[in-house]
């Protein structure tokens, strides 16, 4: 068990209970100690403005304020408390649109339920020792969308040639 996970606060949302018993349960498993729950982003938002959390874990679906929603409060809101907060966006019915949608938003993490507590895992510890840089642009803040960086040799987009 990495020193790295045992420290962590993360709060999990979930309007499924049996889903927040589940995660906690794991992130116990794996040593993590500091795990809140609540059942709406309303309340995870209210949450995150009381206390300092290293990981939000979040689901797509939920009523009042899903999970793309309290991503984009989270990345842009003017009274946000930490836009930077990795967040893991859990789902059981994902579509394409979804990924995209939860990418665009600035999710950190996708994770397709059920998941194992092995991926979960993975997940957690990729968030924790691989943190993705922040991009800000005019219509986009969050973290960096692209997975790899890859040499580039010819023409670019803006015409201009590369080595």
């Amino acid at each position: 068990m990495s020193e790295d996970l045992k420290n962590l606060s993360i709060l999990i949302v979930d309007s499924d209970r049996s889903m927040r018993v589940l995660c906690r349960d794991m992130l116990n498993a794996m040593g993590i100690a500091q795990v809140y729950t609540v059942d709406d982003g309303s309340r995870a938002y209210a949450e995150l403005r009381n206390r300092r959390f290293d990981i939000v874990i979040t689901e797509r679906y939920m009523e009042t304020l899903d999970g793309i929603d309290l991503t984009r409060m989270i990345r842009t809101a003017a009274d946000s408390p930490n836009p930077l907060v990795p967040i893991l966006m859990t789902t059981a019915m994902p579509s394409m649109s979804d990924v995209t949608e939860a990418r665009d938003a600035g999710v950190t993490e996708f994770l397709i339920k059920p998941f194992s507590a092995n991926d979960f895992k993975k997940r957690i510890t990729a968030t924790v020792t691989n943190p993705r840089e922040f991009v800000q642009v005019a219509s986009y803040f969050g973290p960096d969308r692209r997975r790899a960086t890859k040499d580039f040799y010819g023409e670019d987009m803006r015409g201009r040639k590369q080595k």
